[in-house]
């Protein structure tokens, strides 16, 4: 695809694509989260994980991010299986390097991950060459497919120095050897991702939770280094993992409890958006995609269901005295989390 075409569904679903730093990929503005079908927090039939890979498809979207991590291979698995008799070259995949699948003696027990698996391998860190090299082969069995598009260097948090020396100089190797398209960093913080950026020569970052409508300190320093450096961004976590799809009791912000406080920001946004006639849900998954660095936002669905929800929620456009709203006009405090501030 170019980078005037839009992806087109069986259903004629059509969704623009945008191109991925200064390589030759295009992703549509929406991804496929593969963590939700690799049973993250809830077991997914192998029937519900298809159907939902075959619901994003007719929905338009072309692009799907998994990673080993995701059911200790589950989601390749099922997403490879769902992808295997499309055409290659009309969709784009993403996968992760970092973690190693080595297997477990039994008895087995339950992933202690968050995904509801028999822990029938264990995870091992590795950012080598060596390792990244095992883990993109154990990658393409896992999905059945002979390449990938994306690989991205997953949660190198501890292990920052190793990734920068070892693994990044492996993947830009297979990136000009043509075994992989484009090359990139996906984390859940902002400034090892911006170390990357500004350091290296990726072309995309996964960042995961941190330019939402609650917390935006990816704006501090990674999206304008990005767009300095022609880096994409793809943004993940857009929810904060519950709090920005239902602000109520018992919501969750980062995968654990959210505080009162956080709670009460969310709702004040509800409110906001309520004004528009606009659901919370809507701007939260719109909101990153008015940034200019950002490339497509990632979106995890383990139904039809809810896949047919988050498509729903693109048709909703936000009305420019919304994006003025969300942009700064609302007078919350800032707030201190980790140095960087955050609505």
């Amino acid at each position: 695809m170019t980078d005037d075409q839009q992806a087109t569904g069986p259903s004629g679903a059509r969704l623009p694509v945008r191109r991925l730093g200064r390589s030759a990929v295009f992703v549509t503005e929406y991804s496929f989260g593969g963590a939700p079908i690799g049973n993250l927090f809830a077991a997914v039939t192998e029937d519900d994980a298809r159907a939902a890979v075959d619901a994003a498809w007719d929905g338009g979207i072309r692009t799907f991010d998994t990673a080993p991590h995701y059911g200790l291979g589950l989601s390749e698995r099922r997403l490879g299986d769902a992808l295997r008799h499309r055409p290659r070259t009309e969709y784009v995949i993403s996968t992760k390097v970092g973690r190693v699948l080595r297997p477990a003696s039994p008895p087995y027990g339950l992933d202690t991950e968050g995904f509801r698996v028999p822990a029938d391998h264990v995870r091992e860190f590795d950012y080598s060459a060596d390792g990244v090299r095992r883990s993109l082969e154990a990658s393409l069995t896992r999905l059945g497919l002979d390449r990938v598009d994306i690989a991205l260097i997953h949660d190198p948090d501890d292990h920052g120095d190793q990734a920068l020396r070892e693994a990044y100089p492996a993947l830009e190797e297979l990136r000009a050897q043509g075994c992989v398209r484009a090359i990139g960093v996906g984390m859940n913080q902002t400034a090892m991702l911006t170390r990357f950026v500004a350091d290296t020569d990726i072309d995309v970052v996964l960042v995961a939770g941190r330019y939402t409508l609650i917390d935006r300190s990816a704006a501090d320093a990674l999206l304008p280094a990005a767009l300095d450096r022609g880096v994409s961004v793809i943004a993940g976590g857009v929810f904060n993992s519950g709090v920005l799809a239902a602000p109520r009791p018992g919501a969750t912000y980062d995968y654990q409890p959210a505080p009162g406080s956080l709670i009460g920001r969310a709702r004040e946004l509800e409110r906001v958006c309520a004004r528009f006639g606009v659901p919370l849900r809507a701007a939260a998954a719109r909101f990153p995609l008015t940034h200019p660095a950002v490339a497509s936002v990632l979106i995890g669905a383990r139904s039809v269901a809810e896949l047919a929800d988050a498509l729903s929620l693109r048709e909703r456009e936000l009305p420019a005295g919304l994006r003025d709203a969300l942009a700064g006009g609302v007078p919350w405090p800032s707030m201190e989390r980790g140095g960087a501030a955050w609505l």
